[in-house]
């Protein structure tokens, strides 16, 4: 037996012990038992798993919260006090509880008689005496100070940021606020909020709402800016941005728009901000309400991840900065976008709880489509749906619905299902009632449902009463249970009879997830160029539907206006695919064509696919035609994608250079050498670089150490050079590599070092002595960047080296919302699968030893507390013999004249 496997046995048969004790002291004195003691299982039970969740309770209406913060950059903490108006709901309120997240908290005051409060690691109580009687206005006052773990984010010159960049930005949504200022907590409640923030005098300070003062504090030297959100808005959309930025203005109609970034970054500002007040203008009309804020701020903040919709103050990340000379590869449309139209849906009205949060996201993802079209056409609009739709009809389990309830962590809900597939039940829906009914339907919600939460049902029952239909169905199939329909269609022609038949079978689980859909649609078919549409109803497993027609159509179309999310597997001959590429009035049809000759693999499909690739109207499918050529791969499609390079549309030239280096080719490699002596365009030098990494030899280590020490915007032709070293996989790359983190640590982003430290160890993980790479990435866990520090902590899971568990140890914990804690835990398991001589049983083994040793030490802490309970009864048992024993004396003694011994 060996020692692992003894210890094992050992640390079982103290679990059992321990067990044993505590259910037979429980056993012993039943007068203290609170309930059965359970013995914990590591694993979640079924109860667990299963467990819904809901909005909570409001005791109290919230009204009006003020937060005065004084932040200390260097130490990169708050000092703070929060003043909240509130009133009870219903009932008078002896107990309020707010949502504060390792805060210190070192006064509480109120208007009302307090009783005390009571502070603990995510709350604080504050208690009344008397009760606060119903609707009465209250005030509570909290002094306090925190190091923000999460919600408020530093970026100083300590961490690594310029000096010249230095700020700090906040994050609410789903549930950060509590880190940095008491609150509470939860979307089913709104209040009008102010922000106040002293800083130093060269700094800018924005926040939600209007700009009330901006003064300097004789004393302190701080300049205290003050802002006003005077409309009620959720708890999570509060925001605060303070450092030195630089900014654009304009404005829309009597709204102010700015456009603010870190001071090194406002040369790219006009890029991303140009199209605001078009869009503004846009939702004005397609949403017909009013932009409903006082201004519209964006602010740019260093290492934040894409944007956050705070009312009248989005934050974005730095990513969505670019610059001219990516020509169109690159825009931030669709996140401005996306963002902008937020302060409708999601601001205005808001999701009541975080199972309905498609009401938030799915609405912003369709919007963000309809800009598009509205800009670039509609063609550009339908492509944009069309790649999340094949994006997310994979054949991945599908079982989880949109409104769904039983999620441990609220940012869960942010997938796919709330935003795609959310912004598609919303394609679906306007494709069902047209588009100016779908425009009174959404107006009148928004209108309905002004500065309130909102559940699913509230939009039914909008569609339903202008519609007069009823569409509890829709939302059951699409909304409240998962999945999509899985559709195979089929046609033939009968010369004989001049009927063309059209079979469609669902072919999808149907389960209790998963429904059998009913849905309508169409079917075309082109005849002469003439378009013959006819309306069909699909409500079974299998329909088979006959169409007489004056002669045998050269396209059959299903779903022809793309209003329906499906997975469609419709099997066409080679010259009706060709007919569809002729098509240019249907650009899915095109698309749809270009998707199924890929497999064709013959000299037509590919002499089609390469017409189409340069002379296709839309860009979408000359990129689509590409990459197919690229998926058919001979010698004939490599020509066609060679001959086709110069394309005036930047993305498709970007996308044929990709194909091409898909090819192991001589040919494919000097391709990428010219290019890279000729192109101006960054993304495609970039991609240029990337295909590099295919090919080992003198010429490619030169041009990949040149591009580690270029010069680019955000770093973008050296992170290249570092993902065609991770292809090559070459541990001479081990030595300029780190050279290169060592000395230009600044030009990376924080995202780039960090893919580039996981790079280094991924080159020297074969090596027999990782002791310099190992000591190389240790000194990085501490980095004051936290991509950073994470990525390093990665690398040292990916380097395999076994000496490095003592230091990824000292990381990993079993939180499982800290994503930090998370990411160390995964390097662990792989540094401990990776160790030699340790069997796959030991690991195992290993693994349910520290389970067994999370239950003992549970154990532990009830066994302490039944302990504490005895000493307790006891005392108390102690005492009252204590008092019976007064109690009989005083009986003895002759009660004195006049005395009342009733009154006793």
């Amino acid at each position: 037996m060996t020692q692992r496997a003894q210890r094992f046995i050992l640390s079982l048969a103290i679990y059992v012990i321990c067990a044993t004790v505590a259910q037979n002291a429980v056993a012993e004195r039943p007068d203290l038992s609170c309930g059965p003691l359970v013995v914990r299982a590591a694993a979640k039970t079924e109860k667990d798993a299963v467990e819904r969740q809901y909005a909570p309770d409001r005791n109290a209406d919230i009204l009006h919260i003020i937060i005065d913060v004084t932040p200390d950059f260097r130490a990169r903490t708050v000092t703070g006090q929060a003043t909240i108006k509130f009133a009870p709901i219903a009932k008078p309120l002896t107990e309020l509880r707010l949502n504060a997240v390792d805060l210190n908290v070192s006064a509480v005051t109120s208007s009302a008689k307090m009783a005390g409060h009571t502070v603990t690691a995510d709350a604080i109580v504050i208690t009344f005496d008397p009760p606060i009687p119903p609707e009465q206005e209250t005030t509570v006052t909290i002094k306090y100070d925190a190091e923000p773990k999460q919600g408020l984010y530093f970026r100083t010159p300590e961490m690594g940021y310029k000096a010249e960049d230095m700020h700090l930005y906040t994050q609410g949504e789903t549930h950060e606020a509590p880190y940095w200022y008491p609150n509470y907590d939860y979307p089913n409640e709104r209040s009008t909020s102010e922000v106040i923030c002293r800083v130093p005098q060269d700094m800018t300070v924005l926040s939600n709402g209007r700009l009330v003062s901006e003064q300097v504090d004789p004393n302190t030297g701080l300049k205290a800016v003050r802002w006003l959100q005077d409309k009620p808005h959720v708890n999570y959309l509060v925001a605060l941005a303070a450092g030195k930025f630089k900014k654009i203005e304009s404005s829309y109609k009597n709204i102010p728009l700015a456009f603010y970034t870190p001071t090194s970054h406002i040369e790219q500002a006009e890029n991303s901000f140009k199209d605001t007040a078009d869009m503004i203008a846009f939702y004005e009309a397609e949403i017909g309400v009013p932009y409903p804020w006082d201004k519209y701020f964006q602010v740019v903040c260093e290492d934040f991840g894409g944007g956050m919709e705070n009312t009248s103050l989005t934050i974005l990340s730095t990513g969505s900065l670019f610059t001219q000379y990516t020509e169109n590869i690159h825009s931030s449309q669709g996140l401005v976008a996306h963002e902008l139209v937020h302060q409708w849906f999601g601001d205005y009205v808001t999701c009541k709880d975080w199972s309905h949060s498609w009401l938030n996201e799915g609405f912003a993802t369709y919007y963000e489509d309809l800009y598009d079209g509205h800009k670039n056409g509609r063609d550009s609009m339908l492509y944009g749906l069309y790649q999340t739709a094949r994006w997310m009809l994979t054949d991945e389990p599908h079982d989880k619905p949109i409104v769904y309830r039983s999620y441990t962590d609220a940012d869960e809900q942010f997938d796919y299902r709330t935003y795609s597939k959310g912004g598609w039940v919303l394609h679906m829906l306007r494709a069902e009632l047209g588009e100016e009914l779908f425009r009174k339907c959404i107006k009148t919600y928004l209108e309905r449902h002004a500065l309130s939460s909102v559940v699913t049902e509230d939009l039914n029952a909008v569609v339903e009463e202008l519609s007069g239909r009823s569409f509890d169905r829709f939302f059951d199939q699409w909304v409240y249970h998962a999945g999509y329909p899985k559709l195979t269609v089929k046609y033939s022609w009968s010369q004989k009879d001049k009927l063309a038949k059209v079979s469609v079978e669902q072919t999808h689980d149907v389960n209790d997830n998963v429904m059998l859909f009913h849905f309508r649609t169409k079917l075309r078919f082109v005849v002469d160029g003439k378009a013959v549409d006819r309306d069909i109803v699909v409500d079974s497993k299998q329909h088979d539907f006959y169409f007489p027609l004056p002669k045998e159509p050269n396209i059959a179309r299903f779903d022809p206006e793309y209003g329906l999310l499906a997975k469609i597997k419709f099997d066409k001959p080679s010259a009706m695919l060709y007919e569809h590429l002729k098509n240019q009035d249907d650009v899915i049809g095109r698309l749809l064509a270009v998707e199924a000759l890929k497999e064709n693999k013959d000299k037509q499909a590919v002499a089609e696919l390469k017409h189409a690739l340069n002379n296709d109207a839309f860009w979408g499918v000359r990129k689509e035609a590409s990459a197919a050529l690229r998926e058919i791969h001979n010698d004939e499609a490599f020509s066609a994608l060679a001959e086709s390079l110069k394309q005036p549309d930047a993305r498709v030239r970007l996308q044929v250079l990709a194909d091409i280096g898909g090819f192991y080719r001589l040919e494919s490699l000097d391709t990428m050498r010219k290019v890279l002596k000729s192109e101006k365009n960054i993304e495609i030098l970039a991609e240029a670089i990337r295909n590099l990494g295919r090919y080992h030899d003198k010429d490619t280590r030169r041009l990949l150490i040149r591009y580690l020490k270029s010069e680019s915007h955000r770093n973008r032709l050296a992170d290249s050079a570092v993902r065609a070293i991770r292809m090559l996989d070459d541990a001479q790359y081990i030595s300029p590599l780190r050279r290169t983190l060592l000395e230009r640590e600044q030009q990376f982003t924080s995202w780039g070092f960090a893919q580039a430290l996981d790079t280094l160890a991924h080159i020297a993980r074969n090596e027999e002595d990782r002791t310099q790479v190992r000591n190389f990435l240790s000194d990085y866990v501490n980095h004051p960047k936290e991509r950073i520090q994470m990525g390093a902590i990665s690398a040292l899971g990916t380097l395999g080296d076994p000496k490095a568990i003592p230091i990824v140890e000292t990381f990993a914990a079993d939180q499982p919302k800290d994503r930090f804690q998370r990411s160390a835990k995964m390097a662990l398991e792989k540094l401990q699968e990776k160790k030699q001589l340790v069997p796959e049983e030991i690991i195992q083994l290993r693994k349910t030893v520290d389970d067994l040793r999370k239950e003992a030490d549970k154990l532990k802490d009830d066994l302490e507390d039944i302990k504490k309970r005895l000493e307790a009864k006891d005392k108390g048992s102690e005492k009252s013999e204590a008092e019976k024993k007064s109690d009989t004396d005083k009986s003895a003694t002759p009660a004195k004249a006049g005395s009342n011994r009733n009154s006793l």
